[in-house]
């Protein structure tokens, strides 16, 4: 017989730890061919979904796959997620939970995005009221822009045998 991983019985038993004590759960997944979420939300290969309560409906945690209904800018997308993919999941507030060994294969399967060189750096041009239209338009250099805010530090994950 078939011995079925323990797995998804972790992801199960996570995500109702951080239900019962209100933090919100999160998984971080790899994407590849069996995956199903919106493509523009992917980098690098994973994405992280909020699977809590308030953000799904109709999830269902079964041992092969996850899948659940979630709104990604106002539109409901149909989620599948297969139990292998996920690496991880924890709670949005603290970070507790538990990460997982992704298989050297599921790795290699992650499709690598396109990016194209943009030659040009942007430039934002400043836009005058009706009052200064009659002064001339200023290209804004970065030297112009303010810094940009300092992230904060996330909580890290702790990888458990």
């Amino acid at each position: 017989m078939h011995e079925v991983s323990t797995k998804p019985y972790l992801l199960r038993a996570i995500y109702e730890w951080c239900t019962d004590n209100g933090y919100t759960p999160h998984i971080a997944v790899v994407v590849d061919t069996q995956t199903r979420v919106p493509m523009q939300f992917v980098k690098n290969g994973e994405i992280v979904l909020n699977i809590s309560f308030d953000a799904t409906s109709n999830l269902k945690m079964e041992n092969d796959t996850i899948h659940f209904n979630a709104r990604f800018g106002g539109v409901s997308r149909e989620i599948i997620v297969p139990v292998s993919n996920v690496i991880a999941i924890y709670a949005r507030e603290n970070g507790q939970g538990m990460a997982f060994e992704v298989s050297a294969e599921l790795k290699s399967d992650v499709p690598v995005p396109v990016v194209e060189e943009n030659t040009t750096a942007p430039s934002l041009v400043a836009v005058k009221d009706s009052d200064d239209a009659q002064e001339e338009s200023h290209t804004v250099s970065d030297d112009d822009l303010p810094d940009p805010p300092k992230k904060s530090k996330k909580p890290v994950l702790k990888l458990i045998k």
